[in-house]
């Protein structure tokens, strides 16, 4: 049976993506720690990051190192927290978010009712930010 992520991508499930390539996706979390809480997921199902072929682990945290320097530009953020939990879903995913302090990696506060019309804005002014960083090819439509 398909993941959740997967499902998500394959547009079974509405997603708020701010970056798709032929091996990974980024889309903003329904359960963000902070603005802009992004998940960057590869298109293959995976299970554990430590099972990844490191081609594939070097891309993944390539791209996230890319939304994360556009979560500091885009949300005036001094840092951009990364964690690999994979808990949640069976499906490696890697958490990228604006942080203000140690407090944002605390996944016992996560919103777990956000505003759609928040995540919404978040969304494109992380793709904006993406677009003004020279990724626009890889930056989908809102």
């Amino acid at each position: 049976m398909a993941t959740l992520f997967s499902r998500i991508i394959a547009g079974e499930i509405p997603g708020r993506f701010v970056w798709k390539d032929d091996d990974l996706v980024a889309f903003l979390t329904i359960g963000p720690l902070t603005d802009g809480h992004t998940l960057v997921v590869p298109r293959e199902e995976i299970d554990r990051w430590t099972d990844a072929p490191p081609a594939l682990m070097a891309r993944l945290t390539t791209v996230a190192q890319t939304i994360g320097q556009a979560q500091v530009q885009a949300f005036g953020v001094e840092r951009a927290g990364l964690v690999i939990a994979g808990f949640e879903v069976e499906h490696l995913h890697v958490h990228v978010f604006p942080a203000h302090s140690m407090a944002d990696f605390d996944f016992s506060r996560v919103d777990n009712s956000p505003d759609p019309a928040v995540l919404d804005g978040n969304a494109e002014k992380l793709r904006a930010a993406l677009r003004e960083a020279g990724h626009g090819e890889f930056i989908p439509e809102g």
